[in-house]
């Protein structure tokens, strides 16, 4: 019933910027919480950054101070901006809103 759109990933080179969005549509009511998670081969999915209606927060080490995570609540659609890219960022990136998954981007950071 709910249905998530993933865009804006790729191929990027070291030091470049995405900006990942995800849009969701369907039975919605009072979405709360918007998040980004990514999978690395290899390694467990980690969350990166979550919102709320009023807050956001980045959660890795590695992310902080280069991700930012936003949201626009009247078109029902989350943003991660990502700067700065570095090899290790090279994942399959989730946007996650209410309960509802993405189905997943590929990004790829190489020199």
């Amino acid at each position: 019933q709910v249905q998530l759109v993933e865009s804006g990933g790729g191929l990027v080179q070291i030091g470049g910027s995405l900006r990942l969005s995800c849009a969701a549509s369907g039975s919605i009511f009072s979405i709360n919480a918007m998040d980004w998670y990514r999978q690395a081969p290899g390694k467990q999915r980690e969350l990166v950054a979550s919102s709320t209606r009023y807050t956001t927060t980045t959660y890795p080490d590695s992310v902080k101070g280069r991700f930012s995570i936003s949201r626009d609540n009247a078109k029902n659609t989350v943003y991660l901006q990502m700067n700065n890219l570095k090899p290790e960022d090279t994942a399959v990136y989730y946007c996650k809103i209410g309960r509802s998954w993405g189905q997943g981007l590929q990004v790829i950071v190489s020199s």
